[in-house]
């Protein structure tokens, strides 16, 4: 399908860096690149190629990746390693509503709503109104803010009416906010847990076996590129190791 106006795409060089655009017929301002004539973009399409300045790039729509890795960053992030693998252990999906603590700069939001998307909605619970508008700017980019909502408060106490199919907790103290948000979850609905430091591990598996749910586990993620060159290839010397480890668990009708 052909690019249409409004869209956000990127073009990207053969060294593979990243210009980032929004597409309109007129002439526009791209960063780096000066005045381009807008028109050039009405009839190709994804994947095509286009020289700008005497320069070959490619044109491509973004997915959930690259929109998390061009956001305006505020607070830190949820890597796209550890976002992937909370939508596969929450199993979200498409018309999933799914309850988020914690908005930082919309890194996990962007990933939470290209899944949900059409027909499902994430609502956020943020504690900072500027991490709440850094968020609903990013978010607005994706064009999937039409189903995400947001709600500044402390998730330790604040009422909201949404119930969930999961709830994905981004925040130091997620135990503290389990009696509060547990009506918000269904019967068998799914639960992460997202922290950076052993001990809060440990404090919220036990939390939630405390309160009665099943299937509890923890993990982390760590992540190894390969250089890959004709005639040779081997693990990169960087690794992406450590970010956060995960807890996960499902509630029952026996939680408390």
């Amino acid at each position: 399908m052909a690019f249409l106006e409004g869209e956000t795409v990127y073009l990207v060089d053969r060294s593979g860096k990243r210009t980032w655009l929004r597409i309109s017929y007129d002439m526009l301002k791209v960063a780096s690149l000066g005045t381009v004539d807008g028109s050039r973009f009405r009839d190709i399409d994804d994947g095509s190629s286009i020289s700008i300045v005497g320069k070959d790039y490619f044109v491509f729509r973004p997915g959930a990746l690259e929109l998390m890795e061009s956001l305006d960053r505020g607070a830190q992030i949820i890597s796209p390693k550890d976002a992937a693998t909370i939508l596969l252990n929450c199993d979200i999906r498409s018309g999933s509503t799914v309850l988020e603590v914690g908005a930082g700069s919309g890194g996990l939001t962007t990933a939470l709503l290209n899944a949900v998307a059409p027909a499902g909605t994430v609502h956020t619970l943020e504690f900072k109104e500027d991490n709440a508008k850094l968020a609903l700017k990013n978010i607005k980019r994706t064009g999937l803010d039409k189903c995400w909502k947001y709600t500044v408060g402390d998730a330790r106490d604040i009422k909201v009416d949404t119930v969930a199919d999961a709830l994905i907790m981004d925040m130091p103290d997620p135990w503290l906010a389990l009696d509060n948000l547990f009506g918000n979850i269904v019967s068998g609905g799914r639960i992460c847990s997202y922290v950076p430091n052993m001990n809060q591990a440990e404090r919220i598996v036990s939390a939630l076996r405390e309160k009665g749910f099943a299937e509890v586990y923890a993990l982390e993620n760590i992540q190894r590129g390969l250089e890959v060159h004709p005639g040779g290839v081997r693990p990169a010397f960087e690794m992406l190791g450590h970010t956060g480890y995960l807890i996960f668990g499902r509630k029952t009708q026996a939680g408390k």
